[in-house]
């Protein structure tokens, strides 16, 4: 069995006096695709954003429990959230390119984070790990705003990957694409799990069933079951995710 880099326990988010999230426990293991699943307003989203803290970023935000990356609780106010970040990267559901060069879009977090080795080289790496190298390598000082959707979000996840994480987090990263880029991500994803671990949030159980080795079934904040993604979606043990998955809700 392959090693957890990052887990939860009894982890809570609250809004204010709202519970979303309620003492879930999970393992994400390398080099493994985990999806996420659940109706809207489940609390999956608000899941994923607390592994990289960022739901920091909105008022009122609190969290109960661990969230051990290596066995390092980075939930405690005593870690610094933007070095967990660099290690736990995020892809967001709607491409959100910077508007600055693809290049650019590339160099921009290393060189905040002072790196010293050679930046052609890098943006090329994570263009090729991100399957866009041969779509851009002669427009690299174009705008990023001027690439496709599909082709966006491809730059964002090779914008994550500039940062050297050991997992990448993905929020409906196919929601605002067409089937087409869809079945992009889809591949590239498969590509990225022998270097990386994924964690995404989706609605699509169908994308699920392609991309994950394992499924995690959120309803109102509770974690309702989780297992090899063949099980949960052949053979589920909770009537709820049954439900769910044949569409009788949500």
């Amino acid at each position: 069995m392959k090693p957890i880099v990052l887990e939860t326990k009894e982890l809570s988010v609250f809004y204010g006096p709202k519970q979303a999230v309620k003492e879930v426990s999970l393992q994400f293991r390398k080099n493994e695709v985990a999806a996420v699943i659940g109706p809207s307003g489940c609390g999956k989203s608000t899941y994923l954003r607390s592994l990289n803290r960022m739901n920091e970023f909105i008022e009122g935000v609190r969290l109960e429990g661990e969230i051990l990356f290596h066995g390092r609780n980075v939930a405690s106010r005593k870690e610094d959230p933007a070095l967990i970040r660099r290690k736990i990267g995020m892809v967001f559901q709607k491409p959100n390119p910077f508007p600055k060069s693809i290049y650019n879009n590339i160099t921009w977090g290393p060189k905040l984070n002072s790196y010293k080795g050679n930046y052609d080289e890098l943006v090329e790496d994570c263009l090729r790990k991100a399957a866009l190298w041969d779509e851009v390598k002669d427009r690299l000082q174009e705008s990023a705003f001027a690439l496709a959707g599909g082709q966006q979000q491809r730059l964002c996840i090779a914008r994550a990957i500039a940062m050297e994480p050991e997992i990448i987090l993905m929020e409906e990263p196919c929601s605002a694409l067409d089937p087409r880029s869809t079945a992009r991500i889809e591949d590239l994803i498969a590509e990225l799990r022998a270097n990386y671990s994924i964690v995404i949030v989706t609605h699509n159980m169908q994308q699920a069933a392609r991309v994950s080795d394992n499924t995690h079934f959120f309803y109102d904040g509770d974690l309702i079951e989780s297992s090899e993604t063949k099980k949960i979606f052949t053979n589920p043990k909770e009537k709820r995710t049954e439900d769910y998955i044949t569409g009788r809700f949500g």
